[in-house]
């Protein structure tokens, strides 16, 4: 059965292949897409398919590609394969769309996820095409109920020329009144966001669109890109335990409440495994404000433990997926999915004092993080939302093993080779080895409390090195800035930072 209910819309369907030939070389798009879920998944692949053939002929067709954070290989990776994007932007996760930016293919501009719908709003990225945006069903009276994730759609159909729909009907009909879709005014109109709690709503269940602007609808039927997380290991498990003893000693000593303060989770298995971890801790009816929800929230609601999640989209595993389809009925009640520039906005972080908890790739001895450059040059994902929430949290928390490349890398390091997030704004570096918190701390301080607590011991010994030896300076914050630098190129040459 059709998911189209108004007649107006259903005048407009067509397949991929002919909503593909819409757009032309140089078109700037802003997909739907967060973490996987909510992206088109047809009219992406029918385009990568014009612009390959464009390329054969000899023409030129390249497109600008913006989103509301990574989406999947019918996206990214269709569209990067074809050498055709010429600018990504703001986060991306995709293997193919990582070597276009890496080898040159593609440009990338890494965007914090809450500034990316006002930049685009303010005309930052020049005009947008066509939105391409994934629903769940079209009503009788014209309003369209989103899918599972929000990310940028609002505001890319509110800027858009052309606005083209994909209705997947693998989506469940009972997302219906799970979003909250609110949109900010443009400088210097902007009002302040009424949130004060985690659960409030604020806006609507469902887009009120310029059916003037529609050009196209197509009908799929695909499910997400849904991957399954690792099972929980012994390194994973102690970095867990080490967060929940943190947050039991902010409870004991009376910063924060014994049903904790609004927490948000990053991405990708260790923090699934964080939020593993608070299914046995010793806190009840806690709530979240985040950007995504993970398989270890919703295994938090059915344990009555978190009582509600703000977010603005899924990552889930298959399993988890299918459960949220089943049971969307229930857990509409429990969740709210909000477009990223509520989210992720730094005024309501800051309002509810947000405890923070993201990775890193690395973080140096005095606090500051990298997250995005591997050895400082080539791009892995993006910042993503972690600026965010590290910037704006009352407590910002960062989570990893110490090591990598099997034990060949350490995570701990003299300086990091790129600044995501510096000292300022890290607060609190955990590892599977312990927990360094750094509130209160000199830099000098932070150097041996996150050497002596968090770095691998095969490294402890070559850190407390460098710092002794640069101390003696007597500066504030010690550095042998060739030798600091010596750590990153050692592992580029002979693939260890280990000193044989």
């Amino acid at each position: 059965m059709t998911r189209i209910l108004s007649e107006k819309y259903r005048s407009k369907v067509m397949s991929a292949e002919e909503a593909a030939k819409l757009i032309k070389n140089g078109d700037t798009i802003g997909f739907a897409g967060f973490t996987g879920s909510g992206y088109p998944k047809a009219l992406p692949v029918a385009l990568a398919a014009q612009i390959k053939a464009a390329h054969a002929r000899g023409d030129e067709f390249r497109i600008n590609v913006l989103t509301g954070a990574s989406t999947a290989p019918e996206l990214d990776g269709a569209l990067a394969e074809t050498g055709g994007v010429g600018m990504r932007m703001p986060y991306q996760s995709d293997p193919s769309m990582r070597n276009a930016i890496n080898n040159g293919t593609s440009d990338y501009h890494d965007v914090h996820l809450s500034h990316s719908a006002a930049q685009v709003r303010h005309g930052f990225w020049g005009e947008m095409d066509f939105a391409v945006i994934e629903v769940t069903k079209i009503k009788e009276d014209g309003t369209v109920v989103p899918s599972s994730s929000v990310g940028n759609n609002n505001v890319y159909m509110e800027k858009a020329k052309g606005i083209i729909l994909e209705v997947n009907s693998w989506q469940s009909e009972d997302l219906e009144g799970m979003h909250d879709i609110y949109s900010n005014k443009m400088a210097p109109h902007t009002e302040p966001i009424p949130i004060t709690s985690a659960g409030q709503r604020i806006g609507s269940t469902t887009y009120d669109i310029d059916f003037s602007r529609v050009v196209a609808v197509i009908e799929t039927d695909s499910a997400d890109r849904n991957t399954p997380f690792k099972p929980l290991d012994d390194e994973s498990k102690a970095i867990a335990s080490h967060f929940i003893d943190f947050l039991g000693g902010e409870v004991k000593a009376g910063r924060i409440p014994s049903s904790l303060l609004p927490l948000q989770s990053g991405v990708g298995n260790i923090a699934n495994a964080v939020l593993a971890g608070l299914l046995d801790a010793p806190f009840d009816q806690f709530v979240s404000y985040t950007e995504v929800i993970q398989d270890g929230m919703v295994d938090l609601i059915d344990a009555g433990k978190l009582a509600v999640a703000s977010a603005t989209a899924f990552s889930l595993s298959p399993t988890c997926a299918e459960k949220m389809n089943d049971k969307a009925s229930f857990y509409r009640t429990k969740i709210i999915l909000r477009p990223q520039e509520v989210s992720n906005h730094p005024e309501v972080i800051r309002r509810l004092g947000v405890i923070s908890c993201n990775g890193l790739l690395e973080a140096d001895i005095y606090g500051n993080v990298n997250s995005t450059n591997v050895m400082g040059t080539k791009m892995m994902n993006g910042i993503g939302g972690s600026g965010d929430f590290t910037r704006n949290a009352f407590i910002s928390c960062f989570v990893t093993p110490s090591v990598a490349k099997n034990g060949d890398i350490s995570a701990i390091v003299p300086m990091v080779s790129h600044h995501d997030h510096t000292e300022h704004d890290a607060m609190v570096i955990i590892t599977e080895q312990g927990l360094a918190d750094c509130r209160g701390l000199s830099p000098k301080q932070r150097a041996k409390k996150i050497i002596d607590n968090c770095a691998h011991p095969d490294y402890r010994a070559q850190l407390h090195d460098y710092f002794d030896r640069a101390a003696v300076k007597g500066v504030h914050t010690p550095h042998l800035l060739t030798e600091a630098l010596s750590w990153h190129q050692r592992f580029l040459d002979t693939g260890s930072m280990k000193i044989s």
